[in-house]
Parts: C-alpha cells; structure tokens; sequence
C-alpha cells in the first residue's frame, strides 16, 4: 500500500470516529434535556399541587369556617379572652383549683401572684380557697380554664343550680343540639361573631351580671355590639350560648 493510500485511509477512520463521537454526544445531550424537562414538569405540578392544597386548606380551616377576624370587621372570635365562671370549688392545689358549676360542667382556675381574693365584699388571701367553697372568678378565659384574675369567695350573687333551672339553662351534653329558643331582646342586626373584644372592669361587669341571670358556663368572651351594647358569649352549656346585656349592665335578652 502507497503512503497516499495509507493516509487516505487514516483520514477515513479519524472522520468516522469524529461522525461517530458527535452523534454519541449529540444523543447524551438530547436524554439530559428530555430528563430535565420531565423533572421541571414534576417539580411544577408538585408546586402547583401544593398550593392547591394550601388554598383548600386554608378555605376549610376553623379560622376561615368560624368567621373570623375580616368578618365585618370583628375579632369576636379571637383566642382567649376575659370572661369568667362560678361555681364550688372541688379541688385545690398549690397553684391552682378546680370548681364545679350549677349544671357541673368542670372549671380549672389557674392562680397567680397577682390574683385578688375576696371574701364576700371584703379582702382576703389565697388560703381562703378551699373545698366546698363557692366562688366567682374572672380572668382570663381559654375554653373551661380560668387564668384568674380576681377570685371571690362567698361572692353575694347566687350562682346556684335554682337559679341555672329557673333561667332555663341546659346543660351541655355532647351530641345534643343546643335549643332555638330566644327570650327577651335580641339586636335586630346582631349576627354571630360580630363585634368588638372588651376588657378590664368592662368585661367583668358584663361578665358577672351574664353569670347572674344565667349560671352554669363559662363567659369566654364579652364584645361590645355596633350598637353600643355587649354580648357575653357563653360556653360549658347548651343553651344559652349568647346573652345580651345594655349599657349600664343590664341582662335583657339570650339565645
């Protein structure tokens, strides 16, 4: 064979080599883009998933569901909140009690160094806490537990299952539908979860004056209404859930 031959022929094979290096290359570079294509269009509808899924969620939440604050403009259903109970007491502890109301839904009342005690009208301390006592405390509320406040003992309202009877308050029972009944005067406009939160001597008087006319739950809540007046929201009962009080403290209405 000539040396032109042999070059020719050496030529021939560099080339095929080369032809066949940039299909190889060529195929690589087209299953790493199909690859990366495949793994966007996952990671897009994982995303797309996921907020799809936020967004339910956040339709369906107890927050979106209870009408919360946005709701009119209230923050009525806001977390815990002054309120109050009464009760007997039926256990102590060191820092703390329980008590049980006039229908027996349970209380635990949480005690701190700044809480009150009274005794009737008068000052007291905290070793007037004892079993069998029956008291009025008002504090803060977080569903049936009191971070009290200010704690009577012997308070001169009667709290009593006599009056919780008379009143015609029912007792809660799970899985039994609270009654519809209204009595007395209810805001025309009122709608459930409307309102403002109050505090401070505000909520206490609404508060025990809500207890007076009905006791047995817990007051959770106490929002001042658009029109001046309050409603105490009540819970550890089937009925009533929502008692209406005037301005100067007055019980004249409750569903």
């Amino acid at each position: 064979m000539s040396k032109r031959d042999k070059m020719s022929k050496r030529t021939s094979l560099s080339l095929k080599t080369f032809i066949s290096v940039t299909f190889l290359l060529l195929a690589i570079t087209a299953i790493l883009a199909a690859c990366g294509s495949s793994s966007g269009t996952a990671t897009a509808s994982s995303s797309s998933s996921t907020s799809s899924s936020s967004t339910s969620s956040s339709s369906t939440s107890p927050i979106a569901k209870a009408g919360g604050p946005g709701k009119g403009g209230s923050n009525a259903r806001s977390g815990p909140a002054s309120g109050g109970s009464a009760g007997t007491i039926s256990s102590v502890s060191t820092s703390s009690f329980t008590m049980s109301t006039s229908v027996g839904q349970k209380v635990t009342v949480n005690e701190a160094s700044s809480t009150i005690y009274q005794k009737g009208t008068s000052s007291t301390s905290a070793s007037a806490i004892t079993t069998g006592e029956s008291v009025l405390v008002l504090g803060m509320t977080n569903g049936t537990t009191i971070t009290a406040t200010q704690v009577t003992v012997q308070p001169t309202g009667n709290y009593g299952s006599a009056v919780s009877s008379a009143a015609g308050v029912v007792p809660f029972k799970r899985g039994t539908p609270s009654p519809t009944k209204k009595v007395g005067q209810i805001p025309s406009n009122y709608t459930e979860g409307s309102g403002t939160i109050v505090s401070g001597t505000t909520a206490n008087k609404a508060t025990e004056v809500a207890l007076a006319a009905y006791p047995g739950g817990v007051v959770d809540r106490v929002v001042k209404l658009s029109n001046g007046e309050y409603e105490a929201h009540n819970i550890g009962v089937n009925w009533p859930h929502h008692v209406f009080i005037t301005q100067d403290f007055k019980v004249v209405g409750a569903y």
